[in-house]
């Protein structure tokens, strides 16, 4: 190593539990491996599970992250990794310093739902080279990306921020806000909806005037039906649930709008998958019951695989509707924790005592 590489850095990454936490141990040893090329030994990457408050007036409380750092003996640079997405002057903010308390947070939402992994590491690396380097000089980092930029604080003890623009930040952002929601994961709290979906997607099967209006609708109008059942259980699920959010006052209009603009497309993920499986068991029942004679004489013609997959696409656009009024009779299932604005109040009314909060270390 050259001469002038910095001594040693103990480093605490602090993320909000579920896929933050992942994430985090996920890249906790190619951190230490980088760190461990731009600093002398020793090189400590520790890392806690801690979900970051806010305070009424949804500024970020980080007492919670003083205190933790404390128990760790005041590490030269605090990480928290969280998936609250943040917005500064209209742009996505990626991360802020706070050199005060030797702090750094970085939004996960912010940096997108592809290739995450790389954006995640460089930003913490570039975090902590600004942080342990506060008077060093701003020169291109190895770090750096072209389309975020740091907004360095000119007044000692003062913010540096790193955004992005708002056009392609904004999609990045939902996107992964819509990562976070975990969609897949979501899915199976829809078993009512599944149930009473393959329940009424069955009738297709077996009555035979399915069969015939299926084969004379044109393909467009096929897709047109199966978009206005998936949107039809997108709008009960919101409603029912009370998944739709309204900014309290209009400084949070453009945050609120980016929360529910993802809580449609991970609803939209949810119930695009149930149908597709929907419309997979169906289309294998079609071709176990179904004689191919038999539907060649009630629908006039020689039936195709394309046949058979229209039945399915039809039938299931009928269960996906029932599917819906079947999942407002499930009191196991609760939809709103996945919404960000939901989670967000939970920040600031969770009591430390309950799981979501639970500090875990590792």
């Amino acid at each position: 190593m050259a001469d002038d590489t910095p001594d040693g850095v103990r480093v605490l990454l602090v993320s909000d539990p579920g896929l933050p936490t992942r994430r985090a141990h996920a890249l906790r040893d190619d951190l230490q491996k980088y760190l461990a090329e731009e600093f002398r030994p020793p090189v400590e990457v520790h890392t806690r599970t801690a979900m970051l408050r806010l305070r009424p007036d949804d500024s970020l409380d980080l007492d919670d992250a003083v205190q933790i750092a404390r128990e760790f003996g005041h590490p030269d640079v605090v990480l928290l990794l969280t998936e609250l997405p943040r917005l500064t002057d209209g742009r996505p903010l990626i991360a802020e310093i706070f050199p005060e308390e030797n702090v750094a947070v970085i939004s996960c939402p912010t940096l997108g739902a592809f290739a995450t992994r790389r954006r995640i590491l460089d930003t913490l690396m570039d975090c902590i080279l600004r942080m342990t380097h506060p008077a060093g000089p701003r020169g291109p980092s190895r770090f750096g990306r072209s389309w975020r930029h740091w907004n360095d604080a000119d007044d000692a003890g003062a913010h540096s921020t790193l955004h992005t623009g708002m056009a392609l930040g904004g999609v990045r952002m939902v996107l992964g806000m819509v990562a976070s929601n975990e969609p897949l994961k979501t899915a199976p709290r829809l078993s009512s909806a599944l149930a009473a979906a393959s329940a009424t997607g069955a009738f297709g099967i077996f009555y035979s005037s399915i069969w015939a209006m299926s084969t004379f609708l044109s393909t467009p109008r096929l897709l047109s039906i199966g978009a206005l059942a998936i949107g039809a259980m997108i709008l009960w699920l919101i409603l029912s649930n009370v998944l739709w959010d309204s900014p309290k006052r209009s400084s949070l209009a453009r945050v609120v709008l980016l929360y529910n603009l993802s809580t449609v497309m991970t609803l939209l993920v949810c119930v695009a998958a149930l149908y597709s499986a929907l419309v997979l068991l169906i289309l294998v029942g079609g071709l176990i019951v179904i004689s191919p004679d038999y539907m060649r004489e009630v629908i006039g013609q020689e039936p195709t695989f394309t046949t058979y997959l229209d039945i399915a696409w039809l039938s299931a656009a009928m269960g996906v509707v029932a599917g819906a009024l079947g999942s407002s009779f499930d009191r196991e299932t609760n939809l709103r924790s996945l919404t960000h604005g939901q989670r967000e109040r939970q920040r600031r009314y969770t009591e430390e005592s309950e799981p979501g909060s639970t500090h875990q270390p590792s």
